[in-house]
Order: C-alpha cells, then sequence, then structure tokens
C-alpha cells in the first residue's frame, strides 16, 4: 500500500489525489470514474468528485490503494 502525505494541507479533494497518485491522466478522467463508482475509499464506493480526503483514509481504485497520512 502507498502513502500519501498531506503535508500541512487538512485535505485532499479525491479527483485530485487520483491525478497526484498517477492513477489519472487527468482532471477529466478522474472526475469520470469517480462518477462511475470505481473508486472506494475506506471500503465503500465513493461518487463525489471533489470528496475531501483527510488524514487516515484509505483510497482503492483499480486494485491499487494509498493511505493518506497527515
Amino acid at each position: 500500500m502507498e502513502i500519501f502525505h498531506l503535508e500541512k494541507h487538512p485535505h485532499v479533494e479525491l479527483c485530485d489525489l487520483l491525478k497526484l497518485q498517477g492513477w489519472s491522466d487527468s482532471g477529466a478522467s478522474a472526475k469520470a470514474v469517480i462518477a462511475e463508482g470505481h473508486v472506494k475509499v475506506n471500503g465503500n464506493v465513493e461518487t463525489r468528485k471533489r470528496c475531501k480526503i483527510i488524514a487516515d483514509q484509505i483510497v482503492e481504485y483499480q486494485g491499487m490503494k494509498v493511505q493518506v497520512k497527515a
């Protein structure tokens, strides 16, 4: 499982996290896969494109996982 550090930010939007992880080529494609229900947050399907991901959450997409840390 990969680790994503928020550094001094309180959260990261889900669509931005997919781009930053390299799981998506663009914001538009990230938003599309989220809307289609292909992304899970803490084991639950998440369809809100701008969902605020905070520390200690786990995001999954196509067999890849990332844990968000403060």
